[in-house]
Formats: structure tokens, sequence, C-alpha cells
């Protein structure tokens, strides 16, 4: 299988999780001209697995180091593929809030609030499940990203307050996604040897095993989750099942593509988790939050109408979220 050895390579990896996790919102944007988020979802959870099963088959099975992917799950206990499955489940609780809090809120805030207090949590819980990197650094870009949320936040605000029409429940919605998003890669992370990818110890699965079957759980939680989000909708009448299948192939393809553009992200992640450290691979993988919030911004111009007081403040973001990034980087270099 294919594993990185260099810092260097590792954190590049990372740079690729961030524009995959922080781009995949635009699948649902697209769809959400003609498409119902419930629905856009079960395509986006089809694409998480479609790729899973892609990258276990190719970079998991390749060359001669390490274990390939049908050994590795042959010999893996049942203690970490459960921790990997529930990691799935965790994430798709989350992860269907935040296409919630995007259809209510759009990209530019439910990505900041919601995905940027996964990344601040998550750091902390994956640091001391897992702890690698200098935690001065670590804690002080944590500190900095925290105010980065503050002031988008603080932006989205002013925003409402330009634009009585918007509701405030979005950012509820973010802030629930981003709480419990803040755990399942640490359940993802505890099924593997963080330590030797090469050589794992026994029961122990592969950054591509892992991947797999965390795509799993997403896939089999999205019939009770999913089912729930269309009969109890944060927004608008409830939805039945038998309009997905009035969808477009065109539209039934972007979700897909949403949930492999996403996983890419998550196995590049996972990938680069050994040398990085599972803490700073999910922190700078969740710099997300920058590259969503230019997509909202300068592309789908959710601020188009807020006063120049949240165009300033959206600018403090990006200063401070770049900066504590840096600060991650730093901590493992």
């Amino acid at each position: 299988m294919f594993i990185v050895h260099d810092y260097s390579l590792a954190v590049l990896f990372c740079v690729v999780t961030m524009f995959c996790w922080g781009s995949w919102g635009n699948t649902q944007k697209l769809a959400s001209k003609t498409w119902r988020y419930e629905y856009f979802y079960w395509d986006y959870v089809l694409g998480v697995l479609l790729f899973s099963v892609i990258s276990a088959f190719t970079l998991g099975s390749i060359g001669a180091e390490g274990q390939g992917f049908v050994e590795n799950l042959a010999q893996a206990d049942w203690c970490n593929l459960g921790s990997a499955f529930l990691g799935g489940i965790i994430f798709n609780a989350s992860n269907i809030l935040l296409s919630a809090a995007i259809a209510i809120c759009g990209l530019s805030v439910a990505f900041p609030v919601g995905v940027g207090l996964a990344l601040v949590l998550g750091v902390l819980v994956n640091y001391f499940g897992a702890a690698k990197g200098d935690p001065l650094f670590i804690f002080v870009g944590v500190a900095l990203i925290v105010i980065a949320i503050l002031l988008n936040s603080l932006a989205y605000r002013k925003a409402l307050t330009a634009n009585d029409k918007v509701s405030g429940k979005g950012l509820l919605v973010s802030v629930a996604a981003g709480i419990i998003m803040a755990f399942f890669y640490r359940f993802v992370a505890a099924s593997m040897d963080l330590e030797n990818f090469a050589e794992p110890a026994v029961g122990k699965l592969t950054p591509y095993t892992a991947v797999f079957v965390f795509a799993l759980g997403v896939f089999a939680s999205n019939f009770v989750f999913n089912t729930i989000a269309m009969k109890h909708p944060v927004e608008g009448e409830p939805a039945v099942i038998s309009g997905y299948y009035k969808g477009s192939m065109g539209t039934h393809l972007v979700g897909i593509l949403g949930g492999v553009i996403w996983c890419i992200g998550q196995s590049f992640s996972m990938i680069a988790s050994e040398k990085a450290g599972a803490a700073i691979s999910y922190g700078l993988g969740q710099g997300a939050t920058l590259v969503s919030a230019l997509w909202g911004i300068l592309i789908w111009k959710e601020f188009r109408d807020a006063p120049k007081v949240s165009n300033y403040l959206n600018i403090g973001m990006f200063v401070f979220f770049v900066i504590g990034l840096g600060f991650l980087i730093y901590a493992g270099a």
C-alpha cells in the first residue's frame, strides 16, 4: 500500500484535504437550484462509499510495503472495526446537520461556525487521544482560530441586522453540527496504529481499511439520520422518498461527486496522520473553513447585501485563521 514517509508530504496531503473538505459544499449549492439537500445527501453518501472502495483496492493494495486492504481487513479485530464504524455514524450525524446549515445560511457561515468549532474541539480531542506535536503552538493556533470563528459569527449577525428575512437558526444548526463533528475523527484514528502503518499492531487497521469501514458507518446510518431529516426538516415541508427518483442523472452525479471529493480529503488526512499526528492532520484538514468561506463570499456572493462592517470582520477572520493554521503546521515540524 502507499505510505507517506515525509512530514512535508504529509502537510501537502493535509492541504489537499483542506481543499476537498472546503469544496464539496459547492456541489450541494449547485444541486440546491432544483434539489432539496435531503435528496442530495443520499447521493453524497454513495459518493463517500464509492471512493472508499476505489481507494482500498488501488492505493490500499498496491506495492510491497505494508498490508494490502483485503489482508488487513481479514486480521482486524471487532473493537477496531467498531471504532471506525462508530466514527462514520458520528460524522454522518454531524454532516447532515452541516448540510442543513448550508441550505439555511450558506457556505460562508455554516463552515466557519460549524467546521471551525469542530476544528477547535477536534484538535483538542485528537491531541489528548494521541499526543503529537508541540502543545504550545497547537493551543495558540487553536486560540487564534477561535477568534476567527467569533469574527465570522459577528459578521453574520451584522448581516442579519441588515436583512431581517434571514433566520438565526442557521447559526444554531451550525454549532450543533460542529460539536458533534469534533469527535468522529478520534474514533477512526483510534482504530489504526498511528505509530507504524507499514507493520500495524495485530488487529489494527491501515488508513485505507479504516476509511472503508468508516464509509460503511456513514452509509448505514444514513437510513436513520436522513429519514429523520426528511420527515422533520429544519425548513420547509417534509420530503417524501419518491421525490428522490425524480432527479435527473446529472443532479444525482453532482451529489455523488460531492461525496467523492469529501472522501478524497478524508483518505488523504488518514494517510498523513502517521507522520503529522492525528491532531495536526485533522486541524489542517479542517482549515477547509477558509476554502469554503472564500467560495461562499467570492463565488456565491452570500454577503452581497451585508453592511461594510461584515466585510471587515470577514477579512479579520481570514487573517486569524491563516495565522492559526500556520501555528498548527509549525507545531508538527
